[in-house]
């Protein structure tokens, strides 16, 4: 099934992104790890494998629209502190649902409402950091 360009176009932006993400929080969790900080490892560990499981239906849906994933990452934002990495996160976090939110409105545009849904899915998966921890986007 081929896809609209502009949309394909337009997962690939968000594929580079989330494999960013996956990237950066990767780095962050076993920094974590390895500074002896469990409970903010185990937590962006989770978001590390929540990113890759969004990479990856970023990638499906690529390839069922006839197009091909850019597998290279945007650039990674690596703290040097724990609250370096906090806000480094943060930023990230906001990019990504910007991101999201923009393609919800171009599948919309170009009637791909598969996808759409897809975004719509991992907009309600994006978490966000608060002054008490990472907390769901749907609370």
């Amino acid at each position: 099934m081929q896809g609209h360009p502009d949309v394909i176009d337009y997962l690939n932006t968000l594929l580079t992104g989330e494999l960013a993400a996956r990237d950066q929080y990767f780095i962050h969790s076993r920094m974590y790890e390895d500074w002896g900080f469990s409970k903010l490892y185990e937590r962006i560990n989770h978001e590390m494998e929540e990113e890759a499981q969004h990479a990856d239906a970023l990638i499906r849906r690529i390839l069922m629209l006839e197009g091909t994933p850019r597998m290279r990452p945007d650039d990674l934002d690596v703290g040097t502190s724990v609250p370096d990495m906090i806000a480094a996160d943060l930023r990230l976090e906001y990019k990504v649902r910007a991101a999201l939110c923009k393609g919800i409105e171009l599948c919309e545009l170009h009637n791909d409402y598969i996808s759409r849904d897809i975004l719509r899915q991992q907009l309600a998966d994006t978490r966000k950091i608060t002054p008490t921890g990472w907390k769901s986007s749907k609370a």
